[in-house]
């Protein structure tokens, strides 16, 4: 891994600041290798996870991708403008400007729930702002692993883009790399340790983490609609995404309502869960293994759990696929109220006001996404205003992550920093500040000595 830093390295050094065309030409390989290759892509995605939705890969590893790409390639020269900053009056007629650089070589370590598209979304930000990259996908997809590697040493050298695979220990090592920049996908407890081996070099890091995002409906929202939004974002993956609706605040006398509904929904989605193409299976025992515990726990604390599927909840579980659940009566020492659920369980947690509402989201670490159903403006502005949250969605789930003009990260234990779009850019590039002065100025009056023209000068400048 060093030996290719340094190679990137040396690269970069040679070309320090890519023309708008080569960044252009490198982003257009990148489209027209995920084009070529989505039924490939599709297909080994699914082979990592015992059975993936190839509907879903081709929407979110596939589709997504290309549309960032297009994005970036419509806005790259506006991006890459020297940008004009004013200059204060007493120093006219200098000029001010930033320069938008390259930072250098980036680390981009990516997790195992979008084992390709978590892989090529922040290349395409390095790539966009003249970096160059070295990415550590996920040892728990391997085949995903080896086909991202396998397809970018296909369009790229080494020295502009290198994939390293391997078990968690490499991981380790990768992110003791002396990196100008690091990315970082995945849960909060690995990140503090990524944060803490950034540090001892003192590469920025962001910090693309989880928790548990929260879903509020207002007392008066159609729950049919409500219903529909929320499952389709937290059943996407089989729940298995970082922004996934992890519990649902709903007003105290309508939980059995909401229940229902979303129960309804459910079935209409999914006829069967275990021979259902359209659903997918969780990525390893380990993680199936902790699911089934945050049920248990919570069954044996007092919750009550519904199986929407009760004549699946006894099959055989060798593919994986774990029905969707609900969970009710569920109190704060609950396992699945503490822990980021990353699977097909829902809690429903009742409140009486929109004040028990915010204290309770207020009351927990701050969320990567916030979702609000409701068509009252005075809710919607009060959640937007006082609730912290990486990101939020008014009326539905997930779309705000597909926006490329919006920026997507997390704050406090849900991220540090954000990417996407022209976002990403600049995450990727360091703002040179310039300073241009005139021929004509009047730069020799704050020569010593000092006299009497310093005093008029500090007069007039405070």
């Amino acid at each position: 891994m060093q030996t290719i830093l340094e190679k990137q390295r040396a690269a970069f050094r040679a070309e320090p600041n890519p023309s708008y065309e080569l960044r252009d030409e490198w982003l257009g390989r990148l489209a027209t290798m995920i084009s070529k290759n989505a039924d490939e892509i599709a297909e080994t995605v699914s082979e990592d996870f015992g059975h993936r939705s190839k509907v879903e890969t081709r929407l979110a590893d596939v589709a997504a991708l290309i549309t960032e790409i297009k994005h970036a390639r419509a806005h790259l020269k506006k991006w890459m403008r020297v940008e004009k900053r004013p200059v204060a009056l007493q120093f006219k007629p200098a000029k001010n400007e930033i320069r938008y650089m390259p930072k250098g070589v980036v680390g981009i370590i990516s997790p195992w729930n979008y084992p390709f598209q978590l892989a090529i979304s922040p290349l395409i930000a390095a790539l966009s702002a003249g970096n160059r990259a070295m990415i550590k996908p996920s040892e728990l997809t391997p085949r995903t692993s080896a086909l991202t590697k396998r397809l970018l040493g296909e369009i790229f050298d080494e020295d502009l883009v290198a994939v390293v695979t391997g078990d968690a220990s490499v991981a380790q090592e990768f992110s003791t790399l002396n990196f100008d920049h690091m990315l970082f996908t995945g849960s909060t407890k690995v990140g503090r340790f990524v944060m803490e081996a950034a540090a001892k070099n003192l590469t920025p890091v962001t910090l693309e983490l989880g928790g548990k995002s929260p879903t509020i409906i207002d007392h008066d929202y159609p729950l049919k609609t409500a219903a529909e939004r929320i499952l389709s974002g937290k059943l996407l993956n089989s729940g298995q995404t970082c922004i996934a609706p992890d519990y649902v605040l709903a007003p105290k006398d309508q939980i059995e309502a909401t229940a229902k509904e979303l129960t309804k929904v459910c079935r209409k989605f999914y006829k069967t869960i275990h021979d259902n193409d359209d659903y997918t299976a969780i990525i390893s025992e380990q993680h199936f293994a902790r699911l089934n515990a945050l049920v248990e726990d919570a069954r044996e604390k007092g919750a009550n759990i519904i199986e929407i599927y009760p004549e699946e909840a006894k099959t055989s579980s060798n593919v994986r696929k774990m029905p969707p659940k609900l969970v009710t009566n569920v109190t704060p020492d609950m396992a699945i109220m503490q822990e980021e659920i990353f699977g097909p369980l829902l809690p429903l947690v009742p409140y009486e006001s929109l004040d028990d509402a915010i204290e309770f989201v207020g009351d927990r670490a701050h969320p990567l996404a916030l979702y609000v159903f409701s068509d009252n403006k005075t809710v919607v502005e009060r959640m937007s205003n006082e609730v912290l949250a990486g990101g939020m969605a008014v009326n539905d789930t997930l779309m705000h992550i597909t926006q490329n003009d919006l920026p997507f990260g997390g704050v406090g234990d849900s991220g540090i920093g954000a990417y996407h779009g022209r976002d990403g850019f600049l995450t990727f590039s360091h703002a040179k500040a310039t300073f241009r002065q005139s021929k004509i100025n009047g730069r020799s009056l704050l020569f010593p000595p000092y006299g009497k023209n310093i005093e008029r000068i500090l007069g007039f400048m405070s």
